[in-house]
């Protein structure tokens, strides 16, 4: 018999059945996942993505982890999501904890709980899933009966916000990291050590390989204002800490046979990651700093992956996974091979990522439109010479030529990324992305004969820490307010469909990003009032947050919107990429 606790699943059962909403969602049994007997396993790791089932099996690393972890020898990966409201109700009333979909176990059971920290707005259901699994809150109140509690991810660049509640940060690529953690805790885990005792053997052993504990590094002051670089509080730790690095991605290939959804989600394909790393130096992106240098997966390896996943799994798209997909060499070579194993299994392939360059077109060539029918580029900026500014050395001209490409092979809509709010932008720069939006609205019109579906979506830019401009303070909240108010009258009777990002939703993000451990007060307190799913529209509530800002006095002002000077220490300064 499997270790699945069927009590507890006849629990969980009888919630599902009362009409708690997609239901599915809350009962494992997917094809490709894994459950292992109890006697052949030592340790149990849980990963816990932060945000619901349907964004969480979207996303490719959980994948990659997972498939790793369950090849450990010794040791099972199972997966935990944040509940909806209503699930999150029904647990509390039925007072039953938050537990794993594969074996029904509540969350404090495990060895390791792992949160991939992909977006600052999850943070509060971090606290969600740690007190629904019955898990303290707070790094200091766990003993050694608990779970050792990691976080990881593009958010885990800066720890402080979230080191009240995270035990150990691991920064940069995990694919090795991960369980060189799990089976160093274990270890110290059945040695007698005190948690704390144990939590330090942890930093002097990987705190040279990506591991930060930052319950010992501390600055002068947590003063939620800029109060220096964290520093090492006892001996034998690393005053920096550099990122975990694979040096060869082809080591680490996604798993055939995957996860597949037992509800729809986000993206219901198979991703298959073709490049880490981007050749670009934009000045606003910090995804280009903290996945260098640049590494690429073979592409013998990508199209055989490709075709083994498809038979595997039945999905019905291939996508290409990068932060630039229009970069990778010989890409037009790549996607005629892949369409000569893919398309007799009436499979399409997609890229979610491109880059406006000199391959663009010919890459808009070969894509395939069956089910994909819609190009999306990030050109971010409108004018060329407000791209040389902010360092992403594309053109109009090569953004014409591969829309042109891809409305003579089938695709009728475009999505164009763009931000605003950018160092030295001017009106003209914000008119101009509709000028360009209806610019290639007109070549579509020319190219089919049909009007095309082109929508401009909108962010606002965040200096995010570890990127070229993480001293810059981000533009006034009027200043947005004026960019979106112009780009609404713009747009009007153009036939565009405008889309722009929460200005209270970035302005929190920024908060978050930039803060100090003073900000962990504010986290919680906001959970405490019903911060639930702060990423979600429909969830979102900024008064919550607005509440308690005013509770704990944390300085906004000066965190999210003054520049930060070149002689001040960072906050986020002892990871170093």
């Amino acid at each position: 018999m499997s270790d699945i606790n069927i009590d507890f699943r006849k629990r969980v059962e009888r919630i599902l059945l009362s009409g708690v909403m997609l239901p599915g969602q809350y009962i494992g049994g997917e094809f490709g996942s894994v459950v292992k007997r109890r006697e052949e396993i030592f340790g149990r790791f849980c990963f816990a993505f932060p945000d619901v089932y349907t964004i969480g099996m979207s996303n490719y690393g959980l994948q990659l982890l997972y498939s790793i972890m369950n090849n450990l020898a010794g040791w099972s990966c199972e997966r935990v999501f944040a509940p909806y409201p209503d699930m999150e109700s029904a647990l509390r009333g039925a007072g039953l904890p938050l537990y794993s979909l594969e074996t029904f176990t509540p969350l404090y059971e495990f060895d390791v709980v792992g949160f991939s920290l992909q977006y600052e707005m999850s943070f509060t259901n971090v606290l969600t899933i740690l007190d629904l699994g019955g898990i303290p809150l707070h790094c200091d109140e766990r003993s050694m009966l608990f779970p050792l509690v990691v976080a990881g991810g593009p958010s885990a660049a800066n720890p402080e916000p979230m080191s009240d509640f995270i035990d150990l940060f691991m920064i940069g690529d995990g694919e090795e990291l991960l369980p060189l953690v799990c089976g160093g805790w274990f270890e110290l885990k059945s040695s007698g050590l005190s948690r704390r005792e144990a939590l330090l053997e942890m930093g002097r052993r990987y705190g040279g390989k990506g591991v930060v504990i930052p319950s010992f590094y501390l600055s002068a002051s947590n003063c939620g204002d800029f109060c220096g670089c964290p520093k090492p509080t006892e001996s034998g730790l690393p005053e920096v800490i550099y990122p975990a690095l694979v040096e060869d991605i082809n080591c680490f290939e996604p798993p055939v046979r995957r996860i597949v959804p037992s509800v729809e989600c986000v993206h219901d394909r198979v991703s298959i990651e073709v490049m880490r790393g981007c050749p670009g130096r934009c000045k606003f992106c910090v995804s280009t700093i903290q996945k260098k240098p640049l590494r690429l997966r073979n592409m013998d390896s990508i199209v055989r992956l490709a075709y083994e996943s498809v038979l595997a799994t039945g999905s019905d798209e291939v996508s290409l996974l990068s932060l630039s997909t229009s970069d990778y060499p010989q890409l037009d070579l790549l996607l005629q091979k892949l369409r000569e194993v893919l398309t007799p299994l009436n499979v399409s392939i997609s890229a979610p990522s491109l880059r406006v360059n000199s391959q663009l077109g010919e890459m808009m060539r070969n894509m395939t439109t069956e089910r994909t029918a819609g190009l999306t580029v990030a050109p971010e900026a409108a004018r060329d010479e407000m791209r040389r500014r902010i360092g992403k050395p594309v053109t109009n001209e090569n953004l014409f030529l591969g829309c042109e490409a891809a409305f003579s092979n089938g695709f009728n809509r475009v999505k164009m990324y763009f931000l605003c709010g950018l160092p030295g932008e001017e009106w003209e720069d914000i008119d101009g992305i509709i000028d360009l939006a209806a610019e290639v609205m007109r070549l579509g019109k020319r190219t089919t004969g049909k009007q095309p579906i082109v929508t401009v979506n909108v962010s606002n830019f965040v200096p995010k820490p570890h990127s070229a401009w993480e001293r810059l303070g981000m533009r006034s909240r009027e200043y947005f307010e004026a960019v979106h108010k112009r780009l609404v009258s713009k747009s009007r009777r153009t036939g565009i469909s405008l889309k722009y990002h929460s200005l209270d939703t970035s302005l929190l993000e920024a908060l978050i990003c930039r803060a100090d451990r003073s900000m962990g007060k504010v986290i919680e307190r906001a959970w405490r009032l019903g911060a639930r799913l702060d990423a979600w529209t429909d969830y979102f509530r900024y008064d919550y947050w607005q509440q308690a800002i005013n509770d704990t006095g944390i300085n906004v002002e000066k965190i999210v919107h003054q520049n930060i000077p070149d002689n001040t220490e960072l906050t986020w300064e002892y990871v170093r990429y």
